[in-house]
């Protein structure tokens, strides 16, 4: 059984027992909570798919993590000008518990 979930404008595949990484939601999470994630895209059970009507994935939450620096260089040639910033994003490490309603 699997369901394909959107998260952080990314779709990802995930089976009970996965571990994934997505980006931390502005609601509060902490260490070895739960979390309900409702933005099921399909599910499928290995014969059939399923409509994404009142599935919801189970998760816990194992850690939280930055992701790898993305740098963003700005200059112009002749005028002496640049700019660097650099930015992590915030991800959640979840473990996958159950697909329910599937």
């Amino acid at each position: 059984m699997y369901a394909i979930l959107r998260a952080g404008g990314k779709q990802v595949r995930v089976s009970p027992g996965d571990i994934i990484r997505i980006e931390k939601p502005s609601k509060k999470v902490e260490k070895g909570g739960q979390l309900s994630l409702s933005d099921v895209v399909l599910a499928s059970d290995g014969k059939s798919v399923k409509d994404s009507k009142g599935i919801s994935v189970k998760a816990t939450v194992l850690r939280e993590v930055r992701s790898r620096k993305v740098l963003v260089f700005k200059k112009k040639r002749t005028k002496q000008y640049r700019r660097t910033k650099g930015h992590r994003q915030t991800l959640i490490e979840l473990r996958i518990d159950a697909i329910e309603g599937a």
